[in-house]
């Protein structure tokens, strides 16, 4: 019961502080930080307690219809525990940062309520027993990305950004729905677990359990900024830096690959399924980077990033390894929430986004230099920061399915390397060149990775000032969650892939046990091995890389490395202009026809309307006219009919 109220417990305080928060008086301040605050710091305590506790489970029917159950629980077990501790952390810094950072924002108390009503809907994706519960704060958040991402009103762009956002993420939102009804009509049941194992025992029918996945893929497209649902994330750039942290580390767009490797068992029995998630993956990976390369705003440089690292999470679930999609995950949220927060410290102190106006300042702001380095070091996969084990693994997970066609699992249904919230099905692996095209793929991300996070490096701290500032540190409580999040992305790599394995553990059904994290995790049993062939490969890459940016810039310090893309750069800087593509293949199509459907609504349909009115008043003047016209005839005629009957009579009286 303690751990199943601790579960529940997560998505409930942060809910309950994000609606005291929105009643709140614009002036209230301090009210304001003390409730985000501390419901995000107790979510991070009680992930920790839940972690170290064991599983939590329980649910209760919410509506029955069309012998359909809908249910709410929480389903927690060490994996979703992590993501979970993850979530709490990058949240608890986004809230503590945005006290100072907004400091003189008069709508802090309406934002701070809205990132804790964000955490609680991340929360209750992770903690969801059931698919319509968890659709319910799927959509929570794309709400709240709309409502955060244009909360600076002064900014021109901000609305347009937040407007992008909610459409780009709906379009893909429309196919998750019709997805999940379509698991949930198949197996007569939304239960995560009932799904799963009907999955797993073929009770799905290919064509159906291919459909859903293939829906559920255009969600979490949308949500994770994957291709080609994925051009609204550089845009949302223009909300408030730590929103950008939020964002991109733990919550909206982990959102999606955590959904895939909680439901990983299905792609597993869906070969085109996998297929498609490899393809989408390779080519985020790579795009990803590659628009990196040549942006001039350190934050567009970062959401790129942002794209890169998602893909490669995306990339271990196509090859099947939900254990190393999961550890990239958490050591990304760890590096990238850092990375976001020290932009912003740097932002802050130079007045600036763009790296043309920066450089000089590594001496000035010791905190910030050197935690922005160790992100970045984790960023390009450095030995022994987080990034170099996580990265590692899915390469590793990459090269065993390219190479040897291996995928673990096991005979009693261990989830293995299938993910770890249900048996494996039995299935056809990832295809050989799917696993090929990921791991070439990723090893070419690899090197260009290594060349844009060097140049960012260089062009922000490095050469002359190129700007009118002082650069400095921020103050305590934007300095303090720089120092917290730095210390995962040195060392939560060697903890995760050091920590010993202990052996898998099912329960009475065969599915994964649900082990608390004071003992040895079995999910860590099924990371990839290590390929000391493949380590010095990617090592060498990621030198390489990192030294093509450090000769580009040391020719002219004052200039951009990227000058040395020649004629791609501007390929390059415009994202291989897939915003123009879909803006002329999709909104102005979109734009044309609601001219078309407005002008057919005011001349047809209303013209129809006004013209029946407008015809009935014509005729009735006209009669009107016709009566108006002929009267002095008809008392005439009147008069004289009555003079000729009087006569008449007269007339007839005489004789008579």
């Amino acid at each position: 019961m303690t751990t199943t109220l601790l579960a529940a417990s997560l998505p409930l305080v942060p809910l309950a502080a994000a609606l005291a928060g929105l009643v709140l008086p614009l002036r209230s301040r301090r009210a304001a930080a003390i409730l985000g605050v501390g419901s995000t710091g107790f979510t991070l305590l009680a992930a920790v307690l839940l972690a170290l506790s064991g599983p939590a489970a329980g649910q209760f029917t919410l509506v029955s219809f069309i012998d359909v159950d809908i249910t709410v629980g929480v389903r927690v077990d060490a994996i979703a525990a992590l993501v979970a501790i993850a979530v709490g952390a990058v949240a608890t810094a986004v809230q503590v940062y945005s006290v100072t950072y907004l400091h003189d924002d008069e709508r802090y108390g309406p934002y701070a309520a809205q990132v804790s009503l964000f955490t609680a809907a991340m929360f209750t994706v992770v903690v969801a027993s059931d698919l319509v519960q968890l659709l319910v704060g799927w959509e929570v958040m794309g709400i709240c990305s709309y409502l955060l991402i244009g909360h600076d009103r002064r900014l021109p762009e901000a609305p347009a950004a937040a407007v992008k956002a909610f459409l780009v993420t709906r379009v893909g939102d429309v196919g998750f729905w019709i997805g999940v009804v379509l698991l949930g009509l198949a197996v007569g049941s939304f239960r995560i677990d009932d799904v799963l194992a009907a999955a797993s025992g073929g009770e799905i029918g290919a064509v159906t359990l291919t459909a859903a996945c293939l829906l559920l893929l255009a969600g979490v497209a949308g949500k994770s900024a994957q291709f080609p649902l994925h051009t609204w994330l550089p845009d949302a750039m223009a909300g408030p830096t730590p929103i950008s942290a939020l964002i991109h580390a733990a919550t909206m767009v982990a959102a999606g690959v955590y959904v895939v490797g909680r439901l990983l068992p299905l792609y597993l029995a869906s070969p085109v399924a996998l297929a498609a998630l490899a393809i989408s993956a390779a080519i985020t990976m790579l795009l990803g980077a590659l628009a990196a390369t040549a942006q001039d705003d350190i934050k567009r440089v970062l959401a790129w990033s942002t794209v890169s690292q998602i893909g490669y999470m995306a990339a271990a679930l196509a090859v099947g390894s939900a254990a190393a999609s999961t550890f990239h995950l958490l050591s990304h949220a760890a590096f990238k929430a850092l990375l976001f927060l020290a932009a912003g410290a740097v932002i802050h102190a130079v007045g600036s986004n763009l790296m043309s106006r920066m450089g000089g300042s590594w001496r000035a702001g010791p905190v910030t230099f050197w935690t922005m380095t160790a992100g970045l070091a984790a960023l390009v996969g450095l030995p022994p920061f987080a990034g170099f084990w996580s990265k590692e693994s899915v390469l590793g997970a990459a090269w065993e399915a390219a190479a040897h066609g291996e995928r673990v699992t096991s005979e009693s249904g261990l989830p293995g390397a299938g993910g770890w919230f249900g048996p494996v099905p039995a299935g056809a692996p990832t295809p050989s060149w799917a696993a090929w095209l990921v791991l070439l793929s990723g090893l070419v991300t690899v090197l260009v990775t290594g060349w844009y996070a060097t140049r960012l490096w260089l062009r922000t701290f490095f050469g002359d000032r190129r700007g009118e500032f002082s650069p400095h540190d921020p103050a305590p409580l934007m300095s303090w969650p720089l120092l917290a999040l730095a210390v995962p992305s040195v060392v939560l790599g060697l903890v995760v892939a050091l920590w010993p394995a202990g052996d898998a553990v099912t329960d009475g059904g065969g599915r994964f046990a649900y082990a608390p994290l004071a003992e040895a995790p079995s999910w860590v049993a099924f990371l990839p091995r290590f390929d000391p062939g493949l380590t010095v490969v990617v090592l060498a890459l990621t030198v390489l890389g990192a030294a093509g940016a450090w000769v580009a810039w040391r020719r002219d310090t004052a200039a951009d490395p990227a000058r040395a893309l020649g004629p791609a750069r501007t390929t390059f800087a415009r994202a291989f202009f897939l915003d123009e593509v879909q803006d002329f293949l999709v909104v102005r199509p979109a734009r044309a026809l609601a001219r078309a459907t407005r002008r057919a609504d005011e001349q047809l349909i209303d013209g129809a309307v006004e013209g029946t009115g407008a015809g009935a008043l014509r005729l009735g003047r006209l009669v009107a006219a016709a009566h108006r016209v002929g009267l002095p005839g008809y008392a005439t005629a009147a008069l004289l009919g009555a003079v000729l009957l009087g006569v008449a009579a007269v007339v007839t009286g005489v004789w008579a």
